[in-house]
Parts: C-alpha cells; structure tokens; sequence
C-alpha cells in the first residue's frame, strides 16, 4: 500500500498566535473535479474529531492556566473560527505543532462572543456555559452552522436557569448573568442533546454543588470532553451513561489532552472502501466507536479487521447488497455517517431506506445524487434507495459538510467527470481530503476560484 504522508505546514501566526490562513491557502469558494472509476489503495491517517475539538477547545475558558492539545485537527475552518471566536474574550492562542493547539485564557478582555464569528459555526454557542460559570455574565449570539435543521438552543438556556443563571434574549444575542454563581442542579433533558449536555457539564464545573444531568448524551466527544475536564482537576461520574454527574469545583488547573480520533471521518473513509473497492489502512481510529457502523457495512459487503491501533476494510469480492439505516442518538447510527451511507446504497444490488430521525431537514443532497443517476424518493423522514447500475458524473452543488463528503464519495465511482462547488463546508470539516484520497489513487484535484 501507498503511505500517506500528512502535511506538516505550521499553521501562521499573528497578533495573539491567532490561527491564520496561510499564504496561498484554499479559499472556500474553489472547486473539486473528481474523474471517476479509481480504486483507493493505501493508508490514511485519522485527524482528531472534530467535533471533539470544538468543546475541548470552550473547556478551556475554565482555567486561567494554558491548555494543550494534541492531535487537534488545526487547518479545519470551524477551529479557526472557534479559536477566533475565543481570542475575541481574551484567549492567547498558539500553535506549537501543526496538530497542536494551546489556548490560554489567563484573563478574560470580553464576555461577548459577537455574531460576526457565531454566526459562522453553530458549536460557538458551547462557549455559554464555561464563560458564565466563571465570569459570572455571557453574551452569546445566536448561533448559525450548517442548514440541516432548527436545532434550537432551548435546552441548554433551561438547563442554565435551573442551575441559577438569568437569562433573556435580545437583539440576537443570549445574555446571561450569575451574580452569586451557579448552583448544582438536577437536570432531565427531555430529549438526548449532544452540545446541551457539552454545555452544561461544563458549567457544572465551577458551579457551586453537584449536578446531576438525566438522559444525556453518550458520545465518545463528550466521554472525550469528561475526561479532559477530569484531568484540569474536575469531579465527574458516569461519563459513557445517560446520567453524568458533576461535583462543582472552585477552580480548574491546565492540563495537556490528546483529542480522540474522528470516527465520522473513520466511518467516510470505511464508506468509500465499499464504494470503489480496494483496501485502505486507516491509521489512528477506534472501531468501538463505530460499533452501529460496522454491522450495516458488513451485510452490504465490506471485510473490516483491526490492527492495534488500525483498521483495515476491503470489499470481500461480492455485490454490494441493499440494507436498511435509522439515524438514532449513540451508540445508534450517527447521522453525520446518513449521506456517506446512502451515497453507497445507490450502487446496492437491490434496496434500502435511511430513516433519519435526527434532523428534519438532512435529505438535501438527495436531489443532487438523482441528477447523478441515482433512484432515491423521500417520504417523509425516509428514504427509499434502489440501486443502479453505474453513477455519472456531473456538477454538482453542496449544501452542508456530510452532504458534501457524500458528493465526494459518489464522484468517486461515477462514469466520467464530477465537478463538487460550494466545498467551504468540507473545509470546515474534513482535513487534507484531496491529498488523503489523491494519495490513495484517486484523480481529484481542487480548482482555486
């Protein structure tokens, strides 16, 4: 197999070791041009998750000592932004490696995080809970993000005031104030948030007493985020379980984490194996973190073995076969893997449906996968998938970061040439993906506009 060689350009500094865009680096508005019909062979390292990073990254408000980490996939857009959004209060940030980040939030300058940079990345918001528990005040815009859903930020507001913090909206922001601190708090969500508990564990930090948070979310991300926070001298319990709790501290120290992989870039990479034949090394992932992955891709026809460390996925020489996918809070399906997912089904022998039961507005890339030569028909919060026989290439538009990479995926196994436009969204999300795959065989090249 080819060995990926990652690219180890530091990112730029400036002023406050802001992350910077290096000179000539990729602009949100280029191109990609896939010719399709290449089999991928060869190794691909795993970046850190980024959607670990992003909450490590607003633990770091907790502490005035330095933060750092390692393994943080520092060229993605969304961690620009956020580490923008964080120098606004105050933060230094530096990046001593190319996958190292410290963040410094030894005094705060600002308890605003303005529109101008919210508006840009949703998981902005998770700066909320950490800031108010120890500046005792937060403004937040609301936040923007991906046009996949609503996804409000009612429980996270709820579960502040529960925990003492006076709360109202106005002008677009969330301004919120905890004169006398916040107090522990027995929270129930009454559905399973990711960025809710995210929010609120962390709060629950430096708040006065314990917090109990029922019905929380189990990704390996927050397990990530608890045990980050555990290591700055947090007192947490039942990490992995739908119920955390969280013992208050007066302070939290600084501390040194290695991000854990990015299973949602693990899972794509797994998707394409299946899609275009041949094997891929996937270095640095965690199997068991994609445990409602493997067995849908197995039935549909893909060999997965691990090594260490490693894994290693093939197609096992038959037909891909047709199977059915519900998008489910973890340890369900994740509905970040949903469009990678039905991009392969469309080549199934036979049919198959994805249900998503997450979002109610993650079917945009159907109509693009149609022109493509797919049969996909939505009803309602599912999708019937008949497979056909070939895909052909053609331009294309993407409408969010997982509908984007599934685009990538179908081009890569279309007849001819596919042009991708609107790819900002892969850079907020996926590093090095032209060079990942263009190592691994594939004829893809990034057009700058």
């Amino acid at each position: 197999m080819q060995q990926y060689a990652a690219n180890t350009a530091p990112a730029t500094t400036k002023g406050n070791d802001q992350l910077q865009q290096a000179p000539g680096q990729k602009s949100g508005m280029d191109k990609i041009r896939i010719v399709g019909g290449k089999r991928l062979e060869g190794i691909i390292p795993i970046s850190g998750a980024k959607n670990a990073a992003l909450p490590l990254m607003c633990a770091a408000l907790l502490t005035d000592e330095p933060v750092q980490f390692q393994n943080m996939p520092t060229t993605l857009d969304d961690i620009k932004t956020l580490s923008a959004v964080l120098q606004e209060m105050g933060v230094i940030a530096a990046t001593p490696a190319p996958d190292a980040l410290i963040l410094h939030a030894k005094s705060m300058t600002s308890h605003i995080a303005p529109y101008e940079l919210v508006r840009k990345m949703r998981a902005s918001v998770l700066v909320l809970g950490p800031l108010l528990a120890r500046e005792k005040q937060a403004e937040v815009s609301l936040p923007g993000g991906c046009a996949i859903g609503t996804r409000p930020i009612d429980l996270h507001i709820d579960g502040l005031k529960a925990m003492g913090a006076e709360i109202e909206l106005a002008g677009g922001y969330v301004k919120a104030k905890a004169p006398d601190g916040l107090k522990g708090a027995h929270i129930n969500f009454s559905k399973v948030s990711v960025g809710a508990t995210e929010n609120l564990m962390m709060a629950a930090c430096l708040a006065q007493g314990e917090t109990v948070l029922s019905n929380a979310a189990r990704e390996p991300e927050i397990v990530d985020l608890g045990e980050c926070l555990i290591s700055m001298g947090a007192q947490i319990t039942g990490l992995g379980t739908p119920e955390i709790r969280i013992q208050g501290s007066e302070k939290l120290h600084g501390t040194v984490h290695r991000v854990v992989p990015d299973r949602i870039e693990t899972g794509t990479w797994m998707i394409a194996a299946c899609l275009t034949g041949g094997t891929l090394k996937l270095e640095n992932a965690r199997l068991e973190h994609l445990a409602a992955l493997v067995g849908p891709l197995e039935e549909a026809g893909l060999k997965i073995d691990s090594d260490g460390k490693d894994i290693i996925v093939s197609r096992n020489g038959r037909p891909l076969t047709g199977t059915d996918i519900m998008t489910e809070p973890y340890p369900g399906f994740p509905t970040d893997l949903q469009a990678q997912f039905m991009t392969m089904l469309t080549l199934c022998v036979g049919a198959g449906m994805v249900t998503e039961t997450i979002f109610e507005n993650r079917f945009m890339h159907v109509p693009e996968l149609n022109r493509m030569g797919a049969d996909i028909r939505v009803q309602g919060n599912s999708s019937i998938i008949r497979g056909v026989s070939k895909l052909n290439g053609a331009e294309v538009m993407a409408t969010d970061l997982r509908a984007s990479v599934a685009l990538i995926l179908a081009a890569l196994v279309a007849e001819g040439e596919t042009t991708i436009n609107r790819i900002y969204h892969l850079d907020r999300g996926y590093e090095n993906i032209v060079e990942k795959l263009g190592r691994c065989g594939a004829d893809i090249t990034r057009i700058p506009a």
